[in-house]
C-alpha cells in the first residue's frame, strides 16, 4: 500500500476538526483554509450548482469562503480547498446568553428551511457550528450538507434538539446556569436529562412535549440493541418540523433582572466626576496604544467595553453574571455593534480545553492574547471574593494579553468594604504597594493616574516576556 505523502511542515490542522469524513479546517502561515475531501464530492459540487452557497452567504448566515488553487494539507484525500472568513474570537455555547443561543437555534433552522429549498439538508445541526461575526450569528461550517432524498426524516433532529431545545427549555423554564450542561456534554443536553430538569408543568407546553419528553422517551425504547423502523416522512412534514420547532424556540424567554451585578451601574459609588475621569482616562490609554482586540474582563453591561469597540477595536466582553451579558447582547444586536462580543465567563473558572485528547475545543487563555485587555473593578473580586493571590492574577493576565489596563481598588473603597464585611481580612498585601510589587513581576508599570473624587488608581502596563 502506497505511503501517504506529508502534509506541508507549517500547516496546522484546527483539532476540533477531524470527526467529518467530509472535510478538515488547517491554518498554514497564518492563513485559515478548508480541505473539501474527495468523500464529500458529490454533495459539495450539487451544494455549489443549486445556489445555496451562494444564497446564504449573501444572506449573511454562511461564512464567506472562496475556492483557492493552494496546495491541500492532505493531497491524496483532497477535491477542493476552501479560503474561509476567519471569525474575530472563536466562541462556544457554554460562554453564550439566552439570547446568543436562540438566535444561533434560530440561524440554524432558517438555513434547513433554505437549504430544502435547493434540494439540500443540513447534516448536522451542532451549536459548535455557529460563531458571532459583526454583532449576528453566523454558520461557520460549509461541509454541513448533503442532498435532500424526499421521504426521509431529518438526521440532524436530535442534534438539533439537544444543542439548541433542550437547553434553552431548561435556561428558561428551570434555571439560567443550566446552559454550563454544554461542558461536560460537547454533544448538548441528554433530552432524558433534560426531561428530568424541567418542571412538570413543561409537558403542558405540547411542543416542549413533543420534542423533549417524548423524544427522550423514545430514545428510551430505542437504546441498546432495538432500531426504531425508520417511515416515510414527506417533505410537508418536514417543514412542519421546522415550524414547530421555530415556534418552540421562540416562545422561549428569559428576564434578564434580580442577578447580584445586573444594576452595579445604578448602584456604584462612583460620583459622576469619578465615572467621568474614568471614562476620560481609559479612552486616553486606548487613544495611545490603538488595540486591534481588546478582551473587557468583568465588563459588566458593557459601558467601558464600548470605548474599544467604538474605536474599531475586536472586543471581547466578558462578564460572571448572565443577566449583564444578555443585556449587554441585546443592546449591541439593538444598536448594530459589530465590534462588540459579550461573553458569559467567570475568571476564576474560566473556559478549558475540552473533548478528545483535550483539544476539540480551545481553552480561554488559548484564544488569547488580546492586543489589550481591561480589567476594571475586578482586582478585588478575584483577590478578596476568590481568595487569589495578586500575583496569580497578574500572571494570568500577563497571558491573556499584551497591554493591560488596571483599576486598582483599596480597603478603604466601600465597594471593597463590603465584600469584607462577610469575612476575616487575611488579606494583609492588599493594598496599593502590594499590588504594584506583585504586577511588577509579570509588567511594566508605564502610567498610575488617580481616577478623581475616589480612592481608586487606574494604570496602563505592559506584559513582560515571559
Amino acid at each position: 500500500m502506497a505511503s501517504r505523502p506529508p502534509r506541508p511542515a507549517d500547516d496546522r490542522r484546527t483539532a476540533g476538526s477531524f470527526r467529518d469524513p467530509a472535510g478538515f479546517v488547517f491554518e498554514r502561515d497564518g492563513t485559515l483554509y478548508r480541505q473539501v475531501n474527495l468523500a464529500y464530492r458529490a454533495d459539495y459540487d450539487r451544494q455549489v450548482a443549486s445556489g445555496l452557497d451562494r444564497s446564504l452567504i449573501d444572506e449573511g448566515w454562511l461564512i464567506p469562503h472562496v475556492e483557492v488553487d493552494d496546495e491541500p494539507s492532505d493531497p491524496r484525500d483532497a477535491y477542493r480547498v476552501l479560503r474561509p472568513e476567519r471569525v474575530p474570537f472563536v466562541s462556544y455555547p457554554y460562554e453564550w446568553c439566552f439570547g446568543q443561543l436562540r438566535d444561533a437555534a434560530l440561524l440554524t433552522l432558517a438555513i434547513q428551511r433554505r437549504s430544502l429549498a435547493h434540494g439540500m439538508s443540513l447534516k448536522d445541526a451542532s451549536a459548535f457550528n455557529v460563531q458571532f461575526r459583526g454583532g449576528r450569528p453566523v454558520f461557520i461550517d460549509s461541509l454541513s450538507f448533503e442532498e435532500y432524498d424526499e421521504g426521509t426524516p431529518w438526521v440532524a433532529y436530535r442534534q438539533f434538539c439537544r444543542h439548541f431545545l433542550a437547553p434553552l427549555a431548561l435556561m428558561s423554564r428551570s434555571d439560567i446556569r443550566l446552559v454550563q450542561l454544554f461542558r461536560p456534554s460537547l454533544d448538548g443536553v441528554p433530552l432524558d436529562l433534560a426531561s428530568r430538569l424541567l418542571p412538570w408543568r413543561s409537558r403542558l407546553d405540547p411542543r416542549l412535549l413533543i420534542h423533549i419528553h417524548l423524544h427522550a422517551g423514545a430514545e428510551r425504547a430505542y437504546s441498546g440493541d432495538r432500531v426504531a423502523r425508520p417511515r416515510p416522512f414527506s417533505k410537508s412534514a418536514l417543514l412542519g418540523l421546522i415550524d414547530s420547532l421555530e415556534a418552540a424556540i421562540r416562545s422561549l424567554r428569559w428576564d434578564p433582572r434580580g442577578t447580584e451585578w445586573a444594576d452595579y451601574y445604578d448602584e456604584t459609588n462612583y460620583t459622576d466626576a469619578a465615572t467621568g475621569h474614568k471614562l476620560a482616562l481609559v479612552g486616553e490609554f486606548l487613544d495611545a496604544e490603538r488595540p486591534s482586540t481588546v478582551w473587557d474582563l468583568g465588563a459588566n453591561t458593557g459601558r467601558f467595553s464600548r470605548l474599544a469597540s467604538g474605536r474599531g477595536a475586536s472586543t471581547v466582553a466578558f462578564d460572571v453574571d448572565p443577566a449583564c451579558v444578555e443585556r449587554n447582547y441585546r443592546a449591541a444586536s439593538e444598536h448594530g455593534e459589530a465590534n462588540l462580543l459579550p461573553l458569559w465567563s467567570d475568571l476564576t473558572n474560566p473556559s478549558p480545553a475540552l473533548g478528545w485528547d483535550h483539544g476539540e475545543r480551545m481553552s480561554l487563555i488559548e484564544r488569547g492574547p488580546a492586543d489589550l485587555a481591561m480589567a476594571l473593578a475586578l482586582v478585588h473580586h478575584l483577590a478578596i471574593s476568590g481568595n487569589v493571590p495578586l500575583g496569580r492574577v497578574a500572571s494570568f493576565l500577563r497571558r491573556a494579553c499584551k497591554t493591560l489596563i488596571i483599576e486598582f481598588v483599596p480597603k478603604g473603597d466601600s465597594q471593597v468594604r463590603r465584600l469584607l464585611a462577610s469575612r476575616v481580612d487575611v488579606f494583609d498585601d492588599y493594598t496599593r504597594d502590594g499590588f504594584e510589587a506583585a504586577f511588577a513581576e509579570s509588567f511594566a508599570i508605564e502610567r498610575a493616574e488617580p481616577i478623581a473624587d475616589s480612592e481608586r488608581t487606574l494604570y496602563l502596563m505592559r506584559a513582560r516576556p515571559e
